[in-house]
């Protein structure tokens, strides 16, 4: 047994109630309608949901077009059986807003929420990535949240992974990164 599967083994009952909430998700992976066309919805960098201009400010509906959410190659749509609608997306849909640090036999597993409620457990299946702006040098943090759609780790969020920071290796130099289930991740 690999040490990957010794940790989930490990944080079994975590993966199952974190990860097991986003499986009463619709199947819209399996959903494949005609384009209906594009419809002017807007998720800004903040995670913030726009309806032609105007910010959709119940939660509950914005969880709902979450649900629905689809993304195939750059572009991203709300899609039903029979519907789909192309969305924009500035970066990425999700806002990650929280995290908590779980701690088993000095091993760790870092659970995100985002904040349209998804949780993930940063590991092999759900992978962390700091992408760094050439222009201005600020990290941009993400992690894959589901079905290819990453959320942006907010700053605060970010400061706590800073916090827990060790060095690590990485592609043949030490860096300071976060475990998670075992893997490493570079914050740099």
């Amino acid at each position: 047994m690999s040490q990957s599967q010794d940790l989930e083994t490990l944080f079994a009952d975590v993966l199952a109630s974190h990860e097991g909430g986003n499986s009463k998700l619709p199947p819209v992976e399996k959903w494949n309608p005609e384009l209906s066309g594009d419809i002017d919805i807007r998720i800004a960098r903040s995670g913030e949901w726009y309806h032609e201009g105007d910010l959709i400010r119940r939660e509950a509906l914005v969880r709902v077009f979450s649900s629905i959410l689809k993304r195939e190659g750059d572009d991203y749509f709300l899609v039903t059986p029979v519907e789909k609608w192309r969305i924009r997306v500035d970066d990425v849909p999700f806002q990650i807003v929280s995290l908590e640090v779980l701690e088993r036999e000095q091993q760790q597993a870092l659970v995100f929420t985002t904040s349209t409620g998804d949780q993930v457990v940063a590991g092999p299946r759900h992978p962390l990535r700091v992408e760094i702006d050439t222009a201005t040098g600020e990290p941009s943090p993400y992690v894959l949240v589901r079905n290819g759609m990453e959320g942006l780790i907010a700053r605060p969020v970010f400061y706590q992974l800073a916090e827990l920071a060790t060095r690590g290796e990485d592609e043949k130099k030490a860096v300071h990164g976060v475990y998670s289930l075992g893997c490493f991740f570079a914050l740099e």
